[in-house]
């Protein structure tokens, strides 16, 4: 666990540096934002070709026991007892009042076990939420050891193919256990850039190893947090503490995809988690607010926290998340907005540096998804 105050690294800090990375901190850490190739180009090249990422800041936990499958069922809102055999599936820690703690991803290693994979920012608390509320059913064991790459991108799958060939068997959201050269890995094919891609988990020794491996490939860069952010924000992608908040429920903040079948009225095993009455009303009969995409004119970037006002001057929203979008060349937001001016029956304006700017309401994603489903 980290001590409060103490600035950590991960097991790649030094290639890092020794890359030219800016590094700052972030969520404890201190982390690369970018690397001399600059966030636009870095960004193109993930979507081009493959990124590689270091997200070994994430918390990465095994919940492991009988009772493991339930009891995770019990604090999330979605379908883990069916979850298949190396599988896995997006979920959600709610609070009592129907808010997203974090966002989460599960995957059914088998034997009763579970891997989750939560923030970086959230993950002590993540771990005592656990403990607290499961610790008396199941193991709950926080990973120390344990490093995180992302490789993602449209060549994604050429690059790590040549080093460990089955992972051409692996579709969108599933698992394998691999051995990459002597590597102990633990992969999913998931991601955070809306490209096809692979999280690879692995011992922190061997960190450097797999990423140089990685990276001698000619279709491979570093990729840094800032185009981590401005891909994830072009794919869509909600992020904890700016789309998902304490204050807001899964569905106010446009994620009832999210929200498993099994788990809504009605269904096998509907409600029993916190905040459930929240977000079953709120599935029910909708709410007042919701997250949407903003397309703003001209070239000014509408960041996180401009106010959305109507042409009379109402404020009817605020923006979450909000940057330039390289794939499209122009500025691009996110926003939560009151859901009965989203109808294009009201003019919308974001407020930057007191000059009003016409924003139009998007469905997302900004980019499409090139997520491989076979």
């Amino acid at each position: 666990m980290s001590i409060l105050g103490e600035i950590q690294t991960t097991p790649l800090h030094k290639m890092h540096v020794d890359s030219g990375a800016k590094m700052v901190p972030f969520a404890g850490y201190e982390m690369p934002v970018s690397y001399p190739l600059g966030i636009k180009k870095e960004h193109s090249h993930t979507r081009q070709s493959a990124g590689l990422f270091d997200v070994s800041h994430m918390g990465q936990i095994k919940l492991s026991g009988e009772e493991s499958m339930r009891a995770l069922e019990s604090i999330v809102p979605v379908d883990i007892i069916d979850l298949p055999l190396m599988r896995t599936r997006y979920a959600l820690f709610t609070n009592e009042n129907g808010g997203v703690m974090d966002d989460l991803m599960v995957t059914n290693l088998g034997d009763n076990s579970l891997f989750l994979v939560v923030n970086a920012a959230c993950k002590d608390a993540d771990f005592q939420h656990l403990k607290n509320h499961l610790g008396s059913k199941c193991e709950v064991d926080l990973f120390e050891d344990l490093a995180l790459l992302a490789l993602q991108g449209p060549k994604a799958s050429k690059v790590l193919s040549a080093l460990a060939p089955s992972i051409n068997e692996m579709t969108f959201m599933t698992a394998k256990r691999l051995v990459i050269g002597d590597i102990d890995c633990f992969i999913t094919r998931s991601g955070y850039t809306g490209e096809d891609g692979f999280e690879i988990s692995l011992p922190s020794k061997d960190a450097q190893k797999l990423a140089s491996l990685l990276l001698s490939s000619e279709d491979v860069e570093w990729v840094g947090l800032g185009a981590r952010d401005s891909l994830r924000l072009e794919a869509g992608l909600s992020l904890y503490g700016h789309e998902l908040d304490d204050d807001h429920s899964p569905v106010e903040s446009s994620l009832n995809w999210a929200l498993s079948k099994a788990r809504r009225s009605g269904g096998e095993r509907e409600g029993n988690y916190l905040g459930d009455n929240v977000v079953l009303s709120h599935l029910e009969n909708g709410t007042e607010e919701k997250v949407f995409g903003l397309m703003p004119e001209g070239k000014m970037p509408v960041r996180d926290g401009a106010m959305i006002e109507d042409e009379n001057g109402n404020q009817v929203g605020k923006v979450t998340s909000g940057g330039f979008g390289p794939t499209l060349n122009k500025p691009i937001s996110i926003a939560r907005l009151k859901t009965k001016y989203t109808k294009g029956e009201s003019k919308l304006f974001a407020l930057v540096r007191e000059k009003r700017i016409a924003v139009e309401v998007v469905k997302l994603p900004f980019v499409k998804h090139n997520y491989y489903r076979g």
